[in-house]
């Protein structure tokens, strides 16, 4: 049955691998970005950029095209997010509330908005991106590993919150991620141990499957190379 399924940060290697994997199983995909426009096309899907999922007015416009479009909400998967390494004593102070701003509360925004049609499905999914250097943070990375633990605690409460209806909510915690851009940034590395995208997307499929229906409230460490 074809389900309507919104990835935020769509646009990005990681959301475009996740968005795909479920048009390709014949669902209703929605990609919601801050980018104004996709550079790589997901095939039959409404893509809806220049959108600040901080913003709740902004969230809400895009739920009520993505409602419009396809009837309600099943499955939702926040990949939006950013990245930053710097130290505390070398970096700023706003760079904390960025990376809040961006890894949480743009999850934190979109999951509260949509949750009435969550729950009106027979079987809603949220799975959130957290991180596995948030177990434990290496220097540099303080700011965005403190959202990232955020990301962790807010899949951990609100599926404790929805408990008895038909929602899940729960993370999956990759280590790096194999993408063009990480490659860039870190060009003397072992590339083979990072995690490639479509492996990660192999991971939500599942959680948002009927098979994994009794999983909830799982932090989950995807972390080989796939």
């Amino acid at each position: 049955m074809s389900r309507s399924v919104i990835v935020t940060g769509g646009f990005g290697v990681l959301g475009h691998a996740v968005a795909s994997a479920f048009a390709a199983k014949g669902d209703r995909v929605t990609r919601i970005d801050f980018a104004p426009s996709a550079s790589e096309p997901v095939p039959g899907a409404l893509d809806i950029g220049g959108v600040d999922l901080a913003d709740a007015a902004a969230t809400r416009a895009a739920l009520d095209q993505v409602v419009a479009a396809h009837g309600g909400v099943d499955v939702l998967v926040n990949v939006a997010g950013g990245f930053t390494w710097e130290t505390l004593e070398g970096g700023s102070l706003a760079s904390w509330a960025r990376m809040q701003a961006m890894n949480l509360t743009t999850a934190a925004t979109i999951t509260q908005l949509a949750l009435p049609m969550l729950k009106a499905s027979a079987a809603g999914r949220v799975v959130n991106i957290g991180a596995g250097a948030a177990i434990k943070a290496g220097m540099g990375m303080g700011a965005y590993a403190a959202s990232k633990s955020g990301v962790h605690r807010l899949t951990e409460a609100l599926a404790e919150e929805l408990a008895g209806t038909s929602v899940t909510v729960n993370a999956i915690l990759p280590s790096i991620i194999d993408t063009p851009t990480n490659r860039a940034d870190m060009p003397d590395a072992d590339f083979s141990g990072w995690v490639k995208p479509q492996a990660i997307a192999d991971v939500i499929q599942f959680l948002a499957s009927d098979a994994a229906r009794a999983v909830t409230g799982a932090l989950v460490p995807v972390t080989r190379g796939g």
